[in-house]
């Protein structure tokens, strides 16, 4: 009998997928046969990966060629639908385990029959925070979003009502998962996290945890700056929060001013030598495509 379900979207992700799933299974600490890994491909021709990846791990994989690129969300729905276990991990290929999280996780479901989802400590590298396990809600006030992010993260306070797991790596019921209608797949990539937590918190209210012992890397830190990715980003947070009913001002004005608020940590920052010109620089530029949105 399958307990868990590792969920894996990719695309053109060779540079990542072998190391991530060597360190699944470095770090597994369930039953083999209790375990399943589901990789779901979603570049045009998948069989020059899955061949490597029959080769390196035989039937240990699941493999899935989509059908076509709808996105993260809409893959991950493959994989879903798919999956045998009760419990899914939400996995993306730059993601590494170092330590074993997943006993601990099936465990914490079994326990409890209305825990919903379950997230992780997010670290760039063993020993090393990172400041998004989990992030605030756009719909609040910028200014007290940005305080309230940092401060949270830093002190692994994780308030349900506001506060969205990073999408990078997460633990979910596939049965409140599918009773919501699973990621939103008109939804190509980015936000999904904060649109699923929000319908699965107005069905089944604070039914998340955070364990702050299980932990996890993510570089984010490595990605370089990229202002098309923000406006992206902001474009994708409209679309979401209107959904809700929150008007898409309010959420270019909240963006301002979680950024006015970057901009002034920043600059102190700089002035103590732990930020550089650049790093405000690209803020200044977050900053100016965020008023060019606020004239549309």
């Amino acid at each position: 009998m399958k307990r868990l379900s590792i969920i894996i979207v990719t695309y053109h992700s060779e540079h990542d997928i072998y190391d991530c799933l060597d360190a699944v299974w470095t770090h597994c600490d369930l039953p083999s046969e209790q375990l399943e890994v589901i990789v779901v491909d979603n570049s045009p021709d998948s069989e020059p990966m899955f061949s490597r990846l029959r080769q390196r791990y035989g039937d240990r994989l699941t493999l899935i060629h989509n059908t076509h690129n709808g996105g993260y969300g809409q893959g991950n729905n493959v994989g879903i639908r798919h999956a045998a276990a009760p419990v899914i991990m939400i996995m993306n290929p730059d993601v590494r385990l170092y330590e074993p999280v997943m006993l601990a996780a099936v465990q914490a479901f079994e326990h409890d029959s209305s825990l919903t989802m379950l997230g992780m400590k997010q670290m760039f590298a063993p020993g090393i925070k990172s400041p998004y396990s989990f992030s605030v809600s756009y719909a609040m006030n910028g200014y007290v979003h940005t305080l309230l992010s940092a401060i949270c993260n830093k002190i692994d306070w994780y308030l349900p009502r506001w506060m969205h797991f990073s999408g990078s790596c997460f633990f979910v019921s596939k049965q409140h998962f599918l009773s919501v209608g699973l990621f939103d797949e008109t939804n190509f990539l980015y936000g999904e996290e904060e649109d699923i937590h929000y319908r699965l918190y107005r069905r089944y209210g604070a039914s998340m945890r955070y364990r702050s012992n299980l932990h996890y890397i993510h570089p984010m830190h490595l990605r370089e700056p990229d202002i098309d990715y923000e406006r992206t980003v902001v474009e994708v947070a409209i679309k979401m929060n209107e959904k809700k009913g929150y008007p898409r001002q309010l959420t270019v004005r909240n963006r301002l001013r979680n950024v006015n608020m970057l901009i002034f940590f920043t600059r102190i920052k700089l002035l103590a030598g732990r930020a550089s010109k650049t790093q405000l620089n690209f803020l200044y530029a977050r900053r100016n495509m965020l008023y060019k949105y606020l004239r549309r």
